[in-house]
């Protein structure tokens, strides 16, 4: 019998990793406390505080994200371009038809 796999908000995480953070309860008393395991919480705080520099630097996020949405915008454009191009051309096969 299989478990269904758990997923976690990003801001459960951060709770829990904050909790571990002020170092008033051990991580393994912070995991029984949630029904964790505690690798996975050795694993949130990695990321969170590799990530740590991203809350002060906000400028950078919001520019991965602009180019991200103006590459997407260009990739949409170059679709619908060559969408438009082939209906036309299948108009103009069926009035030869």
């Amino acid at each position: 019998m299989s478990r269904k796999r758990t997923t976690y908000s990003a801001d459960f995480k951060a709770k829990i990793v904050l909790e571990v953070l002020e170092g008033e309860k051990t991580l393994n008393e912070i995991a029984s406390k949630y029904n964790l395991l505690p690798k996975n919480i050795q694993n949130w705080k990695k990321q969170f505080l590799d990530n740590a520099s991203l809350a002060f630097d906000k400028s950078a996020v919001v520019k991965e994200y602009k180019d991200e949405i103006e590459k997407l915008k260009k990739e949409k454009d170059a679709t619908s371009k060559r969408l438009g191009e082939a209906i036309v051309e299948r108009d103009f096969v069926v009035e030869k038809l």
